[in-house]
């Protein structure tokens, strides 16, 4: 990379494994799907995902907007007096921002928040509290709508408040790319502090889109996996297997606390691990579907390795996109066998927490930090070996225990986004 080396110095994780990292590092290792029936999606074609605090939320026509879903009450976590203008999927990254900053050894009360950047990127951003005030708009009218409507509903709210209560005065922005929104936000974050206009970024993304609109157009769009009757829904997510039928959706947030390596051990931290590369392209071919040939995405891999200074032969695991979509899988299996004959282990955690779409590639991302550390490569749910025609060695059923140097995590979105990451042991 050109330019100074990137630390990872603090991770914070919320997910349908759990509340933090360490929560949702176990429940990823144990490498069960988390992915339940959703009582008030009954009656739609989807009425399963895969919720944080295991449960749905308790507003009115939704599955997770408010502040209390699956006896996790967001607002007594968030604090202070400012949750109610907050949807879902801020309070999701203002924990995990929380977290983050607090693992790094910082604290926002002491820190030059004119030299602190804010990326958080998200995908959907507050669809589902717009989707509800437009029916409390139609059915009770005007003066019961929310005077906080647009601050629940804009998708740079999450920067904006990790910002406000971080007293962060630097950039900040809020990407939007999709389903790699989380891996374009920590690219955008690496590329602020290498040209100095930061010393500290905290950056990743956030989504929370379970409620019946957004999972009405997954149904219809064809991606999403459907039950049938008596199926299981924690059965139906499965990454590379040969029988897979669908993306299941998630929710969650993962955010990063980045500073050059310079500067972080300068000060005593220890990082977490390092930000070697980033890589990205544009299919430029379909509004959903991959490229079939994965020639595009494989260039940001490779974009990613150069930007490293590493050969294919260097990687030592890849964290794929991984969705159990045909097609997606298919694609990526072939660039993964292409490009790393050497055949890495190879993970995706979408099988146990489900597709949680913006914040996918910021998760993603946070658990290969966690396998270089501790050198592990948790395994995919509901898989006991890849579709045969894939080349690829996929990590079933336990996890596995291996000194890792460097890996790559994959993050591919709607609109032809690729993003890739290279992450190396610190």
């Amino acid at each position: 990379m050109t330019g100074p080396t990137v630390a990872i110095t603090g991770l914070g994780m919320i997910t349908p494994a759990g509340l933090d990292t360490g929560s949702t590092w176990d429940g990823v290792c144990a490498g069960v799907s988390l992915a339940r029936t959703i009582p008030e999606l009954r009656g739609g074609a989807l009425d399963f995902a895969c919720t944080v605090g295991g449960g749905p939320g308790d507003g009115p026509g939704t599955a997770s907007h408010d502040g209390r879903g699956g006896g996790v009450d967001l607002d007594a976590l968030i604090g202070g007096r400012t949750a109610f203008r907050m949807g879902r999927y801020v309070k999701f990254a203002l924990l995990a921002a929380r977290e983050a900053v607090a693992d790094a050894g910082l604290d926002p009360k002491s820190w030059d928040g004119t030299r602190v950047a804010v990326v958080v990127g998200t995908s959907s951003g507050g669809t589902a509290n717009l989707t509800e005030q437009a029916v409390v708009l139609d059915r009770r009218g005007y003066d019961a709508t929310s005077p906080s409507a647009i601050l629940l509903t804009i998708p740079n709210m999450p920067a904006a408040e990790i910002a406000i209560r971080m007293r962060a005065t630097g950039p900040s922005m809020a990407p939007c790319t999709a389903c790699s929104s989380g891996v374009t936000a920590l690219h955008v974050a690496r590329d602020l502090l290498a040209t100095g206009q930061c010393d500290i970024a905290v950056a990743g993304a956030t989504e929370s889109i379970i409620y019946p609109v957004a999972m009405a157009g997954f149904a219809r769009s064809g991606a999403a996996a459907l039950a049938g009757p008596g199926d299981d829904p924690a059965l139906l997510s499965r990454p590379f297997a040969k029988d897979r039928a669908g993306l299941v959706v998630g929710e969650g947030a993962a955010i990063m606390v980045l500073e050059r390596e310079v500067d972080a051990r300068a000060r005593g931290a220890a990082p977490r691990a390092l930000l070697a590369g980033a890589g990205a392209t544009t299919d430029a071919y379909h509004p959903t579907s991959p490229h079939p040939s994965g020639v595009v995405a494989q260039r940001a891999v490779e974009a990613a390795l150069r930007d490293a200074g590493w050969s294919q032969y260097d990687v030592d695991h890849v964290n794929a996109h991984g969705t159990s979509t045909q097609l997606n899988d298919a694609t990526e299996a072939a660039l993964i066998s292409r490009l790393f004959p050497h055949r890495p282990p190879v993970t995706a955690p979408k099988g146990v927490l489900g597709h949680c779409m913006g914040a996918s590639g910021a998760i993603e991302a946070g658990l290969t930090v966690l396998t270089l550390q501790y050198g592990v490569v948790p395994p995919i749910a509901n898989l006991d070996a890849p579709a045969v025609e894939f080349d690829i060695d996929c990590v079933t059923k336990q996890p596995m225990r291996m000194p890792m140097d460097r890996a790559v995590t994959h993050s591919f979105g709607f609109g032809g986004h690729n993003a890739v990451l290279a992450l190396e042991r610190a």
